[in-house]
């Protein structure tokens, strides 16, 4: 009898519309997020791929309290094997350090590389930072609060979704060709 197999891919995600709706926000007056709603699919998708054994790690430029807030409202805060926040780290995607810190995180060796995927909804942010680090990056363009378009090489995504049930699919055929 053959078992699932332990995901080989290693997923970093944003959250703000990559998991969390940000028109759904509501902020205290210190600008602290104390309430929000996940974009449709997205609560349902992550909780699938954690079952499922992917480790997550949260990458995401924000408050340690906003993100702590929005992830226990919406049933989320178990999921991630760590959580780099830009608050904690002191600089904001693309930095470098923001990623650095997410695979020191999990103990991970430039040979890990290849098994990371950067999922995001901002092209400077999120896909620059990963394809300046040498991780890939999947693009979610479900929100149209900002411009997809790449201003650069650096902002192409190596892959592109509309919304974040897609993932699920992505990460099979990723896992099969890493799989051989």
């Amino acid at each position: 009898m053959e078992h699932q197999k332990t995901p080989r891919l290693i997923l970093f995600t944003d959250i703000g519309d990559t998991i969390i709706d940000e028109g759904t926000e509501i902020r205290d007056e210190s600008g602290t997020v104390i309430h929000a709603d996940c974009i449709p699919g997205a609560r349902e998708t992550a909780l699938r791929l954690y079952e499922t054994g992917y480790r997550i790690v949260m990458v995401a430029d924000g408050t340690v309290q906003s993100f702590a807030n929005t992830m226990r409202e919406n049933g989320l805060d178990r999921i991630f094997a760590a959580r780099v926040i830009s608050e904690a780290v002191g600089e904001e995607k693309p930095s470098q350090r923001m990623f650095g810190e997410a695979m020191a995180s999990l103990g991970l060796t430039e040979a890990d590389k290849a098994r990371i995927l950067m999922i995001g909804n901002n092209v400077a942010r999120d896909i620059a930072g990963a394809n300046r680090f040498g991780i890939r990056s999947v693009l979610l363009t479900w929100s149209k609060r900002r411009s997809f378009e790449a201003s650069s090489p650096d902002e192409v995504p190596t892959y592109r979704i509309a919304a974040p049930k897609e993932l699920i699919p992505l990460l099979a055929r990723l896992e099969e060709e890493a799989a051989g």
